[in-house]
């Protein structure tokens, strides 16, 4: 008689029964789980994640200006006739720049001329018969009305002339900008004319800029202002963007040169001026060369201190794009922290990094590795060869 199957035992809990037994007999019919094959320990080197007060910075990027600039523009409207410099040329102060078509200044300066001798020949004429006048007023053949009258002439035919004199010489200085000229010395920083251009008071015509003598401007949030506590003449560290990579140029010491008294109302940030030492054109600091105007740069203001957990540079490991700290744990074994980096000290002992999130500081960990070992991997030695200080 064929034994019946219990009817709640489907065709595939039938299958995964008889695939059990199959695999018990290939096992020898034994109920021993196979031993799991442990990888050998790890060698590595380590250190202790160290907690300690330092300072905090903040990066603030900036520009670089030169320490005197202008916009140079005419007087005169009228044509340009001739334009003598190009963008990047040197100029001494006083060069002339531009000359502008002269006509319709020496026509003012004539007409200003001849209003100068109009309002002396009155004078002229006032002044004798105020004279007269007074002559006449002595032997009682004039009246006192008639002498006032007189002398008033008197005085406004000599204001008149000196008058006419202001408009002579106000007219000889708008002469003189017939030719547009440098103010100071430097060198053409951008050019806004060409010959047959039409020139008018207040459209600039060049830029110039002095060649020696950079700053750093920066933006500083009103918020951050009072822990920052700068001060003119306070030393900043300044890191300029298009030397990093020169040899011998990393952070260079600037000093403050201006605060603004305020905020600006629409940003709500101070304006910072830095001045910057003189650079020599290989990226050492000297007493040539210069800083290109509008190049970038960043000023790390120190606002406070606080608590920071710093590791050896060896102990990071970057893994597609992440930067990975692999800690020893209190079984010896290997736990991998992802951790945001921050600021590097260089010293004598190697360069150490802030550690801004990842490790609470304490931790032993793990110097030298060339990647990530597997989770709870066993490391051979368990001490940390040493606790350096930043």
């Amino acid at each position: 008689m064929t034994p019946k199957l219990p009817r709640n035992l489907t065709p595939a809990v039938i299958g995964l029964g008889a695939l059990s037994l199959l695999s018990w007999f290939a096992c020898g019919g034994s109920s021993k789980a196979p031993a799991r094959v442990e990888a050998p320990p790890l060698s590595a080197r380590f250190a202790t994640a160290e907690r300690l007060d330092s300072d905090r910075k903040m990066e603030i990027a900036g520009t670089v200006e030169a320490e005197r600039s202008a916009e140079v523009s005419s007087r005169v409207m009228a044509m340009v006739r001739a334009v003598h410099v190009d963008l990047g040329d040197s100029v001494a102060a006083g060069q002339v720049l531009a000359e502008i078509d002269p006509a319709t200044t020496e026509g003012q300066s004539a007409q200003a001329r001849g209003a100068l001798a109009q309002a002396e020949a009155a004078l002229a004429l006032a002044r004798r018969n105020y004279e007269r006048f007074q002559a006449l007023a002595e032997s009682k053949a004039a009246s006192d009305l008639e002498v006032d009258v007189a002398r008033s002439q008197f005085e406004q035919a000599r204001g008149a002339v000196e008058q006419a004199r202001g408009a002579v010489a106000a007219a000889s200085s708008v002469a003189r900008e017939s030719s547009v000229r440098a103010p100071f010395a430097g060198r053409i920083a951008a050019r806004h004319v060409e010959v047959g251009d039409l020139a008018a008071p207040g459209r600039p015509l060049f830029s110039v800029e002095s060649r020696a003598g950079r700053r750093l401007v920066i933006a500083l949030a009103e918020s951050l202002a009072e822990s920052a506590s700068l001060a003119v003449g306070a030393p900043v560290a300044v890191t300029l963007d298009a030397r990093r990579g020169l040899s011998g140029l990393g952070e260079i010491t600037g000093r403050v040169a201006e605060i603004s008294p305020g905020p600006d109302p629409r940003t709500h940030a101070y304006t910072i001026k830095i001045d910057l030492p003189p650079l020599a054109a290989e990226g050492k600091l000297g007493t040539a060369g210069s800083v290109p105007a509008g190049s970038a740069g960043r000023a790390h203001l120190a606002i406070g201190r606080a608590a920071a957990v710093w590791v050896p540079r060896e102990a990071l490991v970057e893994s597609g794009g992440l930067t990975l700290v692999v800690v020893r744990d209190e079984s010896g074994r290997a736990q991998t922290r992802v951790v945001t980096v921050g600021e590097t000290l260089s010293g004598g002992a190697g360069d150490r990094v802030e550690i801004l999130s990842g490790l609470a500081g304490g931790e032993a960990v793990a110097l030298g590795l060339s990647a990530a070992p597997l989770q709870g991997a066993r490391f051979a030695s368990s001490e940390p060869s040493g606790r350096e200080k930043p």
